[in-house]
C-alpha cells in the first residue's frame, strides 16, 4: 500500500471514530434539563368514589368530572444515557365529591390545594435513536429514520412530601366541627409512573407522563371512613416540555 493511501485511510478511520464517539456521547453534552408540566389531577380517597368491586389504586373511579389540575417544575440530571435523577416541585388542586357515587346520599365534597416536592429517579427502558444520529447532533432532521425512532419511554419512582389544605362543603364541615376531620397536614408520598418523550430537537423534548402518588395518610380529603382499608391516592396526567442545557467544560450547565 502506498504511503499516501495509508495516510488517507488512517485519517478516514480517525474521522469515523470521532463521529461515532461523538454520537454515542451526545447525551453527555446535555446532562442538565429543565422541564415543566401541566395537566389534570385525579383523587381517590374516602369522599367520592363509585366502584364497590375490586378497584386497584382507584383506577376504575377515574372521571374528568372530578378532575382538577396541577403545574410542576423539574430540574433533571442525566447520570447515564438510561438513568435520570430529577428534583420536582408541583402545585395544584384535588377534588372529591359524593355526587353520582356510592355514597351519594351522604353529600360530602372536598377541595384540596397541594404542594409537592419530590426526588425522583427515571429509567429509560426504550431509548430514541435520534440522539445517536450525526445529523441530529448538528440540529438537522432525522425523520427518515421513522417517527418512533424519536421517542423515549421511561418508568419512574422516588420519594416526596405533600403539604395539603382541605376546603370541605357544609355537610363535610359538620364533621370538622365535631372533630371528625383534619383541615390540613403534611405527609410523605411515593410517586410511581410511566412516561414518553418526543425528541424534537437537540434542545427541546415534548412528552406526556402519568404518575400515581401513594400517600402515607388517609386524611387528604379531611375524612377517614370506618370502612376505609387503604391510604389516599392521587394521579397527575401531565403534558411536558423539556429544555436541555449544554454541559460546560467544568461539568456545570452552560447558559450561553
Amino acid at each position: 500500500m502506498r504511503r499516501s493511501n495509508f495516510i488517507i485511510l488512517l485519517l478516514c478511520l480517525l474521522f469515523t471514530s470521532s463521529v461515532v464517539h461523538g454520537q454515542a456521547d451526545f447525551w453527555k453534552s446535555r446532562r442538565y434539563e429543565a422541564a415543566a408540566g401541566i395537566g389534570p389531577t385525579f383523587f381517590f380517597g374516602d369522599v367520592g368514589g363509585f366502584s364497590r368491586s375490586i378497584n386497584i389504586l382507584g383506577i376504575r373511579d377515574i372521571t374528568f368530572r372530578q378532575a382538577r389540575y396541577d403545574l410542576n417544575l423539574n430540574v433533571k440530571y442525566r447520570i447515564t444515557s438510561d438513568i435520570n435523577v430529577r428534583l420536582s416541585v408541583a402545585y395544584g388542586f384535588l377534588h372529591a365529591a359524593d355526587t353520582r357515587g356510592s355514597n351519594e346520599g351522604r353529600g360530602f365534597a372536598a377541595s384540596m390545594s397541594i404542594f409537592e416536592p419530590a426526588l425522583i429517579g427515571e429509567y429509560y427502558f426504550i431509548k430514541n435513536k435520534s440522539e445517536s444520529s450525526y445529523l441530529f447532533s448538528k440540529g438537522r432532521s432525522t425523520n427518515s429514520e421513522g417517527l418512533f425512532s424519536s421517542f423515549d419511554f421511561y418508568a419512574f419512582t422516588g420519594i416526596g412530601g405533600l403539604s395539603y389544605s382541605v376546603s370541605p362543603n357544609d355537610k363535610l364541615n359538620q364533621k370538622l366541627a365535631n372533630g371528625g376531620i383534619k383541615p390540613a397536614g403534611f405527609t410523605a408520598i411515593i410517586p410511581v409512573g410511566v412516561g414518553t418523550s418526543f425528541i424534537y430537537s437537540p434542545d427541546f423534548n415534548f412528552g406526556i407522563e402519568l404518575g400515581g402518588r401513594y400517600s402515607f395518610t388517609d386524611n387528604l380529603d379531611g375524612y377517614t371512613s370506618q370502612y376505609s382499608s387503604s391510604n389516599d391516592v392521587y394521579y397527575f396526567l401531565n403534558f411536558t416540555i423539556t429544555y436541555k442545557l449544554k454541559t460546560g467544560a467544568n461539568g456545570l450547565p452552560s447558559f450561553r
